[in-house]
């Protein structure tokens, strides 16, 4: 059963290259899909190219995607990254 769950990046600069290189190292980790939704497209969230082009700035509305065998485990360690405010 996919798992989703709906954020708000909140941090200054947005998903800029350290967040968005944090967010790919645990969906890496995973062996689960990981997908980032923004705006109706879908990007591969173990890609450190596909989420620099998303272009999330503070405010915006993302949605993570996970379907796999560990998304429980996965999707508790995104949300600690986003709760954490991706540690900035």
């Amino acid at each position: 059963m996919m798992i989703e769950r709906q954020y708000t990046i909140t941090n200054e600069q947005g998903l800029h290259a350290r967040p968005a290189s944090l967010l790919v190292q645990m969906a890496s980790q995973s062996k689960s899909a990981v997908i980032l939704v923004k705006d109706q497209k879908e990007f591969n969230a173990k890609s450190i190219l596909g989420l620099m082009s998303v272009g999330a700035q503070k405010g915006a509305q993302v949605m993570i995607k996970i379907d796999g065998p560990d998304e429980e485990e996965t999707v508790s360690k995104i949300e600690e990254l986003f709760n954490s405010n991706f540690g900035e």
